[in-house]
């Protein structure tokens, strides 16, 4: 469920004039002690479900474990995972309002398997410099939720690129520019 939060703040001005400035947090954007994600690796079928953000704050240990979780399996490399895609996720998630897990297809990709998967086949959709290499990208499944909601939930965030593979029945997120495919 998202929520729209307004905070009304008193402000002392120039002349005994009271000020009532009002702030608005954009949609999908909720506040909380904590967040906290869980994840299913489809291709090492290892399982994580970790607070990555806890008090007003990321939480380094969980970010360094999701990063370990979200790495390159098929060469090992692991790379920082931008801390705003797992805030855009769990938006995504909350905003369709769902606690399920997301399977996880791929996520950070080295060069050398990104370049791999690119040239397997022309119809690959693999883009040279994909954000899965910058760590900026996730491909997901959500637990309960069908793909096509999944996909619409990302679009209406307007938080990064959206993808949509029909045939391999899974969506693309990342923290780019604002496109979808």
């Amino acid at each position: 469920m998202s929520h729209r939060i307004l905070k009304q703040i008193l402000v002392p001005a120039l002349f005994g004039i009271t000020l009532m400035l009002t702030a608005t947090l954009s949609e999908g954007t909720t506040v909380s002690d904590e967040r906290a994600l869980s994840f299913y690796h489809t291709h090492t079928r290892l399982h994580l479900d970790v607070v990555y953000w806890k008090d007003g704050e990321y939480v380094d240990e969980a970010l360094n474990d999701v990063n370990k979780f979200l790495s390159d399996f098929r060469t090992g490399d692991i790379a920082d995972i931008d801390p705003t895609l797992l805030d855009l996720i769990y938006d995504v998630r909350d905003s369709l309002g769902s606690d399920g897990t997301y399977q996880i297809i791929s996520a950070y990709r080295s060069s050398k398997t990104n370049e791999m998967l690119r040239t397997r086949s022309e119809a690959s959709g693999v883009a040279k410099k994909s954000q899965h290499i910058l760590g900026k990208a996730i491909d997901v499944r959500l637990e309960g939720i069908k793909t096509t909601q999944l996909r619409d939930a990302a679009i209406r965030m307007q938080r990064g690129g959206v993808g949509y593979y029909e045939q391999s029945d899974f969506v693309h997120m990342d923290t780019g520019r604002v496109r979808r495919w």
